[in-house]
């Protein structure tokens, strides 16, 4: 297999990057590196490609799509110009 070669990568995976690299593209990255760096989010979400053998069930790490989720809502807050709060108090 070439270096680079994404076949060991399984569809959901693929989608993923796609994805991913297309929310780079919009902020502005160019077309390489945003592939680059949706390849290494989905790397570091999944471990990389598929793996053979059984007992190879892991979970997938969140951390990363966790953070961009929380970067977004308080850019939204700022935005709007209200703090972002965790509730709401009702006014009477």
């Amino acid at each position: 297999m070439a270096k680079g070669s994404k076949k060991k990568y399984t569809t959901k995976q693929k989608r993923q990057a796609e994805h991913i690299e297309e929310g780079y593209e919009k902020r502005g990255t160019g077309k390489k590196e945003a592939e680059r760096r949706a390849w290494a989010t989905v790397n570091k979400t999944s471990g990389g490609g598929k793996k053979s053998g059984s007992g190879r069930g892991k979970k997938t790490k969140k951390a990363s799509a966790k953070k961009g989720g929380k970067k977004a809502s308080k850019k939204r807050a700022k935005k709007s110009g209200r703090k972002k709060s965790g509730s709401r108090k009702k006014s009477r």
